[in-house]
């Protein structure tokens, strides 16, 4: 059996593709199939670029500027629940020992 590798698109591909489409008057998948791309593709590249043009494709590996500070908040978040948990036991385990 082969396997499938996913074929990865840079940004500057999405963009040419989305401006093909608006200004050409053929179908998307007649662009599609002269890009060797699904429609599907480009129908969902189009709405994730009419949702949010300046951030669209952010790339592989990066987050979208408030996805990034979010999961920055979530790290840290993270990281004092342990630092208070820590702290909680210790002092269980030191009033312990006082009495």
């Amino acid at each position: 059996m082969s396997e499938r590798t996913r074929r990865r698109f840079d940004t500057q591909f999405k963009l040419d593709a989305l401006r093909l489409i608006e200004e050409s008057d053929r179908k998307i998948t007649d662009i599609a199939k002269e890009l060797g791309i699904r429609p599907e593709l480009l129908y969902r590249w189009r709405s994730e670029h009419s949702a949010d043009p300046q951030e669209a494709f952010p790339g592989k590996g990066h987050l979208k500027p408030e996805q990034e500070r979010l999961h920055q908040l979530e790290q840290e978040l993270a990281r004092v629940k342990q630092e208070r948990d820590i702290l909680k036991k210790a002092l269980a385990y030191f009033s312990r020992n006082e009495r």
